[in-house]
């Protein structure tokens, strides 16, 4: 939701943004069709962490007790970022496949059907 100042020469400071994070930003990451998660997650992150290191050390964390989690095949999983799909370079920086600060990251796992007949 925007917000219109009273005030043309107002200038507020963001209080989410990015400096204030010491180093890390903040990615939304959701996985479709898994709703034992109901919303995405917002974890904060090196943006010079591997993308593969995303997808080897933390997701396990936060989803690994998803009984479908290690039935993941990764080679088929569909990435969207920004609600764009993308392919990522699991050798490259978050930043450096255009992840930073407040970006919202999916995964779909077309092998796994989730919920079942969700419009998603």
């Amino acid at each position: 939701m925007s917000v219109k100042a009273i005030r043309p020469d107002y200038h507020g400071d963001m209080k989410d943004s990015a400096d204030h994070y010491r180093g890390q930003q903040l990615l939304y990451i959701g996985w479709d069709r898994h709703l034992m998660f109901a919303a995405p997650l917002c974890i904060p992150v090196p943006p010079e962490m591997p993308f593969g290191a995303l997808q080897e050390a933390v997701l396990p964390g936060l989803y690994g007790q998803h009984p479908d989690f290690a039935r993941i095949d990764w080679g088929r999983v569909e990435w969207l970022r920004g609600g764009q799909p993308f392919m990522p370079d699991p050798a490259a920086s978050l930043a450096a496949n255009g992840i930073g600060h407040k970006t919202s990251l999916r995964l779909r796992t077309p092998q796994l059907p989730g919920l079942a007949g969700a419009a998603f």
